[in-house]
C-alpha cells in the first residue's frame, strides 16, 4: 500500500529525467491528472495522456527537454506531506524563485499554480514546488 501517491509521482518524474526518458507511466488519480495538467499549462512537460490499462487507468507523462538536451524541470519537491500538511492563505502565497519557479496548490477551484492562486484570490494546500 502506498502512503503518498503524489510523492511517488514526483519521484517517478525526477528519476525519468535523470535517465533521459521521454515518457513516464504511473497509476491514475484525479489529483495526479490535475498536477500533470498544471505542469503542461506551465510548460514543464510536453503532454500527458490518460489511458485504460490493467488493472486500472494509467497516466503517461511525456517529458520535455531543451534544444541542447537540458532538463526543463531542474527540481521538483513535495511541500505538504501526509504527516504534515501545509496550508497557505492567499496572502502568504509568494512567487517561487522570484517567478522563475511554480508552486502547485490544491484549492477549492482545483489544482492551481501560485500565479493563478494570487490572481483568483484563493489559498489552499501547498502540494509541491517546481523549477
Amino acid at each position: 500500500m502506498m502512503t503518498d501517491p503524489i510523492a511517488d509521482m514526483l519521484t517517478r518524474i525526477r528519476n525519468a529525467l535523470r535517465i533521459r526518458r521521454n515518457r513516464v507511466t504511473m497509476p491514475h488519480s484525479k489529483m495526479k491528472e490535475g498536477i500533470a495538467g498544471l505542469l503542461k499549462r506551465e510548460g514543464y512537460i510536453s503532454d500527458f495522456q490518460v489511458q485504460e490499462g490493467s488493472p486500472g487507468k494509467q497516466i503517461y507523462v511525456y517529458l520535455k527537454y531543451g534544444p541542447d538536451g537540458e532538463e526543463i524541470i531542474q527540481d521538483i519537491q513535495r511541500a505538504s506531506k501526509p504527516g504534515c500538511r501545509v496550508y497557505k492563505p492567499v496572502d502568504e502565497i509568494k512567487p517561487v524563485l522570484r517567478g522563475l519557479g511554480t508552486g502547485i496548490y490544491s484549492t477549492p477551484k482545483g489544482i492551481l499554480s501560485d500565479r493563478q492562486c494570487r490572481d483568483e484570490r484563493v489559498g489552499g494546500e501547498y502540494i509541491a514546488t517546481v523549477w
